[in-house]
């Protein structure tokens, strides 16, 4: 069974820039994006994933990635619910730990967040000093969440 372990923090300041490995663009869209589940259609550069991410237990859900055809996943992509999000996905290595770091565009310009993938909750991690508040529990910044209310609205609220 596939498990997702993620903690998810927001980015401060731009000194993390200068330390990128590589940069990726990505698109996605959500054909479900309810708590219980979501189903996840994304186009990863040149490549396409389908993705069906089961409900958050702590730092844990199940997770279930595949990679599809980029035609299929274009056309996929269509049937999203909107907005889709669109993100720069920056790789960023630092003391044994693969961060991503996505800048966001769209109406979720100004949001950069990063995450780091765990072998178990309890892990130990060293964090970045450009690293602010933990928002791994924060349903707000979810992907799915922010379909339904971007981060620029946020401010209306």
């Amino acid at each position: 069974m596939g498990l997702e372990i993620e903690r998810k923090f927001l980015v401060k300041g731009d000194t993390w820039r200068a330390v990128v490995v590589s940069t990726t663009e990505i698109k996605q869209g959500y054909l479900n994006a309810a708590p219980e589940r979501t189903v996840r259609i994304r186009i990863y550069g040149a490549k396409g994933f389908i993705t069906i991410k089961g409900k958050n237990e702590n730092l844990t859900r199940k997770e279930f990635e595949y990679e599809i055809p980029l035609t299929d996943a274009e056309s996929l992509i269509e049937l999203c619910e909107q907005p889709i999000i669109e993100k720069t996905r920056h790789i960023y290595n630092y003391m044994g730990n693969k961060w991503e770091v996505d800048e966001f565009k769209g109406d979720n310009a100004g949001l950069i967040m990063a995450e780091v993938e765990l072998k178990d909750e309890n892990q130990k991690v060293e964090i970045p000093g450009w690293i602010g508040e933990e928002v791994s529990s924060d349903r707000r910044y979810y992907n799915s969440s922010l379909i339904k209310n971007p981060y620029s609205k946020w401010g209306e609220e």
